[in-house]
């Protein structure tokens, strides 16, 4: 059981390598083998064809968000103390995980084919959703937020506003003449997107 376990987080970690690389079009199979030091027959013995390996980086991808937001214990804090650390948390992972960008990137090229086949995908954001409904819930009950919050929609303006920024920083540094990507940079768009994020939520 743990060689089977070693073997799947190798050949994910090459995938995973493969994939952001080269998108899927062009990501060799071959390739992640060589990379994960595995007999190709491996992954197909465990991910039946590139696509279902694709996925199942996806959902790795996914997985290791999810499981450091959890870390965060959102809903032990203060409302305003936890969507703060959750907007600063993400921007970071962001800026920390660029493959999880450019994964993304490409599945949204292909639009979504491949996770809409995925079993976990929507298990997996759950309990995101929910968390952030109670301290939505919690904060209207003080009055440190307004009341008509959709916490779907507040999470894509998180992710947005750390997304669009990160994944296009090449162009945008380039556009307007600035290296955005320096870590002065990258501090003052951490707290542009938390203000900008806890003004919108005041009454």
């Amino acid at each position: 059981m743990r060689d089977a376990e070693r073997s799947r987080a190798a050949i994910l970690a090459a995938a995973t390598a493969e994939f952001t690389a080269h998108g899927f079009g062009g990501a060799s199979v071959n390739e992640v083998a060589a990379r994960a030091g595995i007999n190709k027959r491996m992954i197909y013995h465990y991910y039946g064809n590139k696509e279902g390996l694709f996925l199942a980086v996806l959902e790795e991808t996914y997985a290791r968000i999810r499981t450091a937001e959890n870390e965060l214990r959102l809903a032990h804090l203060e409302p305003p103390e936890a969507v703060r650390r959750l907007v600063v948390f993400t921007f970071d992972y962001f800026v920390k995980n660029p493959e999880f960008l450019s994964l993304l990137n490409t599945e949204n090229m292909h639009q979504a084919r491949h996770l809409k086949r995925s079993e976990r995908i929507r298990e997996m954001h759950s309990p995101l959703v929910g968390t952030l409904a109670e301290l939505l819930k919690r904060g209207a009950e003080t009055g440190a937020f307004r009341t008509d919050v959709d916490p779907i929609q507040l999470y894509i303006s998180i992710a947005a506003l750390g997304f669009f920024y990160i994944s296009n920083n090449p162009t945008l540094s380039t556009i307007f003449g600035r290296d955005l990507a320096a870590p002065e940079a990258l501090d003052v768009r951490r707290e542009h997107v938390a203000t900008v994020i806890m003004d919108y939520l005041r009454p």
